[in-house]
């Protein structure tokens, strides 16, 4: 009877005559073990770890003779690159007779990898652009044919691959030949194989067997910030992460301003288009530098941006976003080339692939944000709301998903705020107020110390208290109100009305002092009543959208809060119920997913059958558009208070003792004005 082999940790198992190699065995079963070289010994991913002893669980014994010895390729490559004890090369190691083998995970073609800042689920790797080393025949006078031909003769006969409607570029084409005999009639090449794609393409080549690795960039296009992910694409590690301000943000802060530029301006949208792409292409050369890698090594990346941005980035005028029915050029997937939006910065036959728009206002970033928390699996109520300049809102269960879009403004990001900034080195990111003596301490980013702890000085010393952040006003705003800094209705209070020489006459508002560095020649920072108003729209935007899709779905309530964005994570959950950014929830219940559209876009550039994934979740996915809906301005009203005006918000007092002080004197003052004239 042939040998058994057993493969962990997949189970599989059959029967082969002694002799076959552990990398046909597992190939024939449909085994997960990486191969580029095709089992010439070069390329070291089809490294296993066989087993030996008994084994009752599978009913085998397996001797120390069950694999056939090392042979000169195994030696060659332990001594030249080293190979782990008890590691085989799976193209060497022949089967001779029952044998229990182990697949590393790094050995893995489709290995998971842990995501990262997001919940703890794994990706499967399948990306659509992979390496392999092919052995081509030389020319034969006898049986003339191109060298092209006899290259995808070989990917045929080697890896099985379907070339017959291989594409391959000009620019590659040309490189084919000098690499052919560069490498001895080897090479490896760059093979896309999009999951929608009708022709699969060889983006690069190289002579002989490439040691390097393929790269690619998860971009998340905000309207105030871009953010990418540089990834490895053979597992999925991030190597770098960057992000730069949209330079968009010059031709108007939010997204309707810059339709209007558009519209107002000749040429704008060819401009603003010019200006993003610049910004990416210099993101590109930035984050390759910080990765250590060659531009040209980026062969793929993925987009995800709300539709104003991905009409932009595309150069296509958003002027009918402007206006209802606010119809999209389309709402589709979209595989392109990298020059096609001159993306220059990147490998030159790099791909492009855009999730999905689910309608509207509602964008691919939706769409991703949708792939990485999947609320249509979830068997609760979630409500999922990714809080950017354009705040994209979920909430579903497996049952059904509802959307809609909320223009929150940039102030969540720093941005219409006195003292505001982008979150970085020596910006306030938390700050926690005394409710007794009116005090602050705060965190800046850089920093793990209080301004209240020994040290925090000389901590601080490089990069100065320089301003705030979104997370910071956040929290700012909301401890003012938990220590009756503020009222329900927004206004700060006199010192006299707090009790505290940091609430400061500014005009005929006040202001408080979160911290003053004049003494020391750094900046005197404030939270303003401009910058209360700011938070307020921006909150109260948020809120009514949520509350939009709860009357939709007919309810009051949901069971758990997911807060995303490019700093969800660190929003703190009762700072976010305090202000009545989102329905009331159990504290307990709500948690932040950090960047879950940046998340999703990683998920789709690592694995291509989540790109099949959400273009068919988004079709089921329903919009609800909040510019048309008149409930949108009543929710929006009643949600201007803090937390909110007529909703309890008891699981919120359940855990915070909120003060009602009332600042409002307005009434009286006028009502003394008014007898003056009289």
């Amino acid at each position: 009877m042939d040998p058994l082999v057993i493969f962990t940790p997949s189970g599989k198992r059959g029967r082969f005559p002694a002799g076959t190699p552990v990398l046909t065995a597992a190939r024939q079963l449909g085994v997960d073990l990486d191969s580029v070289c095709g089992g010439r010994g070069i390329c070291s991913k089809c490294q296993v770890a066989p087993s030996y002893g008994e084994f009752a669980k599978h009913g085998v014994t397996v001797a120390e003779t069950a694999l056939s010895d090392w042979n000169a390729v195994e030696e060659r490559y332990d001594r030249k690159r080293g190979l782990k004890p008890g590691r085989r090369l799976g193209c060497q190691a022949a089967i001779q007779s029952d044998v229990v083998i182990d697949v590393p995970p790094e050995s893995q073609v489709h290995k998971q990898v842990v995501r990262k800042a997001a919940t703890a689920r794994a990706i499967t790797m399948d990306p659509a652009t992979r390496l392999y080393y092919v052995e081509v025949q030389e020319p034969d006078m006898d049986e003339p044919s191109g060298d092209l031909e006899r290259l995808q003769a070989a990917l045929a006969e080697q890896w099985q691959i379907d070339t017959h409607a291989l594409r391959v570029d000009l620019p590659v084409l040309a490189k084919l030949q000098p690499s052919l005999r560069k490498g001895s009639w080897t090479v490896t090449v760059a093979l896309h194989r999009g999951h929608g794609d009708p022709q699969e393409r060889i983006l690069d080549i190289w002579p002989g067997y490439f040691e390097g690795r393929l790269y690619g960039l998860a971009i998340d296009l905000g309207s105030t910030t871009i953010a990418a992910h540089l990834t490895d694409l053979r597992n999925g590690e991030v190597i770098a992460s960057s992000g730069v301000m949209n330079p968009q943000i010059r031709f108007g802060e939010d997204l309707m301003s810059r339709v209007s530029y558009a519209m107002m301006n000749p040429g704008g949208d060819a401009e603003m288009t010019a200006a993003v792409r610049a910004a990416i292409n210099t993101l590109t050369d930035e984050i390759a530098a910080e990765g250590g890698i060659a531009p040209a090594q980026v062969v793929e990346a993925v987009f995800v941006c709300n539709p104003v941005m991905h009409h932009l980035l595309l150069g296509i005028d958003p002027v009918e976003l402007g206006q209802a029915p606010f119809a999209l050029a389309t709402s589709s997937a979209l595989s392109l080339d990298a020059r096609d939006l001159g993306l220059d910065a990147m490998n030159p036959a790099a791909r492009i692939y855009i999730l999905p728009c689910i309608a509207g206002h509602v964008g691919a970033d939706a769409a991703a944000v949708a792939l990485s928390e999947e609320p249509d699996k979830s068997e609760e109520l979630v409500l999922v709301v990714d809080v950017g300049t354009n705040a994209e809102i979920l909430l579903g269960d497996r049952d059904r998903v509802l959307a809609c879009s909320s223009p929150t403004g940039p102030a969540f990001e720093g941005a219409q705020i006195s003292s505001g900034q982008r979150a970085a080195p020596g910006a306030i990111e938390r700050v926690q107020i005394d409710p007794a003596t009116k005090e602050p301490r705060v965190k800046v980013i850089g920093c793990d110390l209080w301004s209240d702890d020994d040290g925090f000085g000389a901590a601080t010393a490089e990069t100065g208290i320089t301003g705030i952040c979104g997370s910071g006003i956040i929290e700012a705003v909301a401890e003012m109100r938990a220590s009756g800094l503020v009222d329900a209705s927004g206004l700060i209070g006199s010192a006299t009305q707090t009790g505290t020489a940091r609430s400061i006459p500014e005009g005929r508002t006040h202001a408080y002092v979160l911290y003053d560095g004049t003494a020391d020649g750094g900046p005197l920072i404030t939270v303003t009543q401009g910058d209360i108003r700011a938070i307020q729209l921006a909150k109260s935007a948020l809120y009514a959208g949520a509350r939009l899709l709860m009357d939709e779905l007919g309810t009051d309530s949901v069971d758990r809060v997911v807060l995303a964005g490019a700093f969800g994570a660190h929003i703190s959950p009762k700072h976010a119920m305090i202000l009545g950014m989102i329905p009331d929830c159990p504290l307990d219940r709500v948690t932040s997913a950090g960047n879950a559209a940046g998340t999703g876009a990683r998920i789709a550039l690592c694995n291509r059958a989540a790109r099949a994934e959400i273009e068919r979740t988004v079709r089921a996915i329903h919009k609800v558009e909040t510019a048309i809906e008149p409930r949108f301005q009543e929710h929006f009203v009643a949600a201007n208070a803090m937390p909110h005006a007529t909703a309890p918000f008891t699981e919120l007092r359940k855990a915070v003792d909120l003060p009602d002080p009332s600042f409002n004197t307005a009434g009286e003052t006028a009502g003394r004005r008014r007898r003056r004239r009289a």
